[in-house]
């Protein structure tokens, strides 16, 4: 018999990943989440399986800065995976204690599953190459430097500390409290990468300059601020590049331009 959610279920809006088939709250606080097939390399960003092997697994169930919320069970069957989930009340929380949360976390110490996402940015930029690049810009020179030279880019990232990294660490993600601690969720792209990767994602969605962000996070200052401007120049232009490309752009040409400064800072990096 096909799977489907229980009647008493209601549908809540978190959960977007490409694996996700629906996120739903039992009358009873449970959160249930089901998982279909996708992706099915264990390094690829996307890869199906993940987030129930976080929950399984525990590996950050108990870090410090970031957590995962409380596995109540992981249940497979033929169709997918229904994973059950401790539910997160949503705190409000400021940017610079979510980058200081980002940065204890990026100093925990996480054994690499050989299931964590892996190269995240390279697969992106490869997806954006396939799809013929920035070409629905009109490029500024910082803009077509950076094109031009992403192997580059993604060699300094190769160099720089590899750090365990939730992968997606928008505000939305970064939901609930645990003493000083966030309890994030979707960890769909959880692994080990560069220094600053977190970070980067963070400024693209808070409106408090990068240098406020790197003294919350911490740790090495370079480091984690190379990291943090080349994965979130590359970001925020291949977005707005796309956004180009659809019905309706949204805001992330306007974003590309607030960070403008993001952008050249990392056009001179490479």
């Amino acid at each position: 018999m096909p799977w489907h959610p229980s009647h008493d279920w209601q549908p809540l809006t978190s959960g977007t990943g490409q694996a996700t088939g629906g996120v739903w709250r039992t009358p009873d606080g449970e959160v249930v989440k089901r998982l279909v097939p996708g992706v099915q390399d264990p390094r690829h960003h996307a890869y199906w399986e993940r987030q129930a092997l976080v929950a399984e697994s525990g590996v950050v169930a108990g870090t410090a800065g970031l957590r995962a919320p409380a596995c109540l069970g992981v249940e497979r069957d033929a169709d997918g995976i229904t994973l059950r989930l401790a539910y997160t009340p949503a705190v409000e929380w400021a940017p610079e204690a979510l980058a200081g949360a980002l940065g204890r976390f990026a100093g925990s110490s996480v054994a690499e599953p050989g299931w964590g996402a892996h190269d995240v940015l390279r697969d992106r930029l490869g997806t954006v190459e396939r799809r013929g690049g920035w070409g629905s810009l009109d490029p500024s020179p910082a803009i077509d430097e950076l094109w031009r030279r992403r192997d580059r880019a993604l060699a300094v990232l190769d160099r720089l500390p590899r750090v365990p990294t939730h992968g997606d660490a928008h505000p939305m993600n970064l939901l609930g409290r645990a003493g000083d601690d966030v309890v994030a969720i979707d960890w769909e792209q959880f692994g080990l990468g560069p220094t600053g990767f977190d970070l980067g994602y963070l400024l693209l969605a808070v409106d408090v300059p990068l240098d406020e962000l790197v003294a919350a996070h911490g740790g090495d200052v370079a480091a984690v601020r190379c990291g943090a401007v080349l994965v979130a120049a590359y970001t925020v232009v291949s977005r707005a590049a796309w956004s180009l490309t659809q019905p309706h752009p949204g805001d992330h040409v306007r974003r590309m331009l607030d960070l403008s400064a993001v952008v050249e800072e990392a056009a001179s990096q490479v």
